[in-house]
């Protein structure tokens, strides 16, 4: 666990470097929040964000006004991963498992940096693991052992009972990262409604050989979550465009929730270094809440 620790901890400095050289040097949050505290109002100027326009207060005929926010100093941060069979794809510790416990462990190490408290919701179809958020670093690391020692009890996966679960476990409005391959159906829905309630961060995962398939000609693949062997013609321009369309429809219907809930979703492939995209999604995320 100890090579483990200091890798994650290697990452999360460089996610902070990055962002705080990018802001000309001064301390900002990661995890800045989506100004989840009212704290005033003042005139409406070129640029701010119509969503926050006061209309009660812009309809007395004095102007336009938006609403202000106060960060909450005290965040909550949660994640949910996925655990899922599916997940176990790739090469050996760079399978899309591996990354999106490595993703948690960085993140976890960001969060209690800046005094949020963490917390951690592994599913499958039925909860594997929850961790009731809390702050320090301390608990960090005991989220990053209970996460990497895991034994999952079910191969299957059910997006939708994991965000219904979330609901239910996430109390007070969160920063929440969900990390899945998101190769599910119906869990839309829950996951919309996850959105509206917090401030939702998507992270899909995925393996360069699921969209990019080897010519192996007739080849049996085993399925990890039903344990069924079935036959597939590798050489078939069909069943490579099948394989294809399905992730661009899953894309692009995840892209969708996003703009439509006003969320942050990134896609990252299992062979590469994530941590860019992470330091990307989070320099977007603060310029849009300044």
């Amino acid at each position: 666990m100890k090579e483990i620790y200091k890798k994650l901890r290697k990452y999360e400095l460089r996610i902070r470097k990055a962002i705080n050289t990018q802001m000309h040097g001064d301390f900002h949050s990661i995890f800045k929040g989506s100004g989840l505290e009212h704290d005033d109002i003042r005139s409406y100027q070129y640029g701010d964000d119509i969503r926050r326009i006061d209309w009660n207060t812009s309809a007395k005929g004095h102007g336009t006004f938006i609403k202000t926010f106060k960060e909450e100093k005290e965040q909550n941060i949660f994640f949910i991963l996925d655990v899922s069979a599916s997940q176990n794809i790739g090469s050996m510790d760079c399978r899309k498992i591996d990354i999106g416990k490595e993703i948690c462990g960085v993140l976890a190490f960001s969060g209690v940096k800046e005094s949020s408290s963490v917390g951690l919701l592994c599913c499958s179809d039925q909860k594997e693991l929850y961790i009731k958020p809390n702050k320090g670093i301390k608990h960090a690391y005991q989220l990053i052992n209970r996460l990497f020692t895991l034994k999952t009890k079910s191969l299957k996966t059910n997006l939708n009972k994991a965000c219904a679960l979330a609901q239910t476990v996430i109390k007070r409005k969160s920063i929440i990262v969900i990390i899945s391959d998101f190769i599910d159906k119906y869990y839309e829905r829950n996951l919309k409604s996850l959105a509206k309630k917090h401030d939702l961060i998507m992270i899909h995962l995925k393996e360069n050989r699921e969209t990019n398939f080897p010519d192996l000609g007739i080849i049996p693949l085993y399925d990890n979550e039903t344990k069924k062997t079935v036959w597939a013609n590798t050489s078939s321009s069909s069943y490579r465009k099948k394989l294809v369309d399905y992730y661009q429809r899953n894309k692009f219907a995840l892209k969708e929730i996003s703009k439509k809930t006003n969320s942050n979703y990134i896609t990252i492939d299992t062979a590469e270094d994530y941590v860019p995209k992470l330091v990307k999604l989070f320099k977007v995320r603060n310029h849009l809440r300044r």
